[in-house]
């Protein structure tokens, strides 16, 4: 029989727990693909962190850690320099890394810590009730700015990627989107490119995914993938930040 497409056996077959529509699921589905392609699966560990993405180490057939909230690039840290040929990467959200984890993740990239991060961005706190993240937008209406983000009172939405483009340590950025097959398409080769970037040990790489949570935002899943492209595209522009394996965007 000619087999058209199988399971990766880069996941589990435990049942993912995210709500209908979440693109969790997408980007789980991109990283194991990728692994399993690198041959890497029986090499990699894998730090979960705090969050919506708390379970992934029953979701990646891989080595895990469970971090402590916010703290999951401090423990890549420890096992990569414990074990420096394997594959470390983490896996968090906005809350998680942008918020409270926001110092572990700065310093390990400008430690240049040979890890890859990453990074689900949809904009607010998913598995804690749908409150305002650092990267909520203006305007954006959340449990706690029901009347919707203001610059003058909450701050402006925090520009991850664009903020660690000016590390030294950073061997490559980029930030994608899952919000129709061709962005799916990139992302996956963005992935791709930072496992790689860490195989040959070029230093901290970094993939920062525009993601949907339909739940919290109050819509369907349609127009949560609708939201992505329309309104957090403008504000967080789909594109490479830095890449040490090409001049142009050094």
């Amino acid at each position: 029989m000619d087999i058209k497409y199988k399971k990766t056996n880069g996941l589990t077959d435990t049942p993912l727990s995210y709500c209908p529509g979440c693109s969790h699921g997408i980007v789980h589905k991109l990283v194991a693909e990728t692994l399993e392609e690198l041959g890497v699966l029986g090499e990699t560990i894998a730090i979960a962190s705090v969050g919506c993405s708390v379970f992934s180490y029953k979701f990646f057939n891989v080595d895990a850690v469970q971090a402590a909230h916010g703290r999951a690039c401090a423990v890549a840290t420890g096992v990569k320099r414990n074990l420096p040929d394997r594959i470390v990467f983490t896996y968090q959200g906005d809350g998680d890394l942008a918020s409270i984890g926001i110092a572990e993740t700065i310093h390990a990239a400008n430690r240049k810590e040979n890890i890859t991060v990453i990074f689900i961005n949809n904009c607010i706190y998913g598995m804690t009730g749908g409150q305002m993240a650092p990267t909520s937008l203006i305007g954006q209406k959340t449990t706690t700015s029901q009347t919707g983000r203001k610059s003058d009172v909450h701050g402006n939405p925090i520009h991850i990627s664009e903020m660690f483009s000016q590390i030294e340590g950073v061997a490559y950025l980029e930030r994608v989107s899952v919000c129709n097959p061709r962005q799916v398409r990139n992302a996956k080769k963005a992935i791709k490119k930072a496992f790689t970037y860490q195989m040959e040990k070029k230093g901290f790489t970094m993939i920062e995914v525009l993601s949907s949570c339909p739940v919290n935002w109050g819509m369907t899943p349609v127009d949560a993938l609708k939201w992505i492209e329309e309104k957090m595209t403008p504000v967080f522009p789909l594109k490479v930040f830095k890449d040490l394996g090409d001049e142009k965007n050094v």
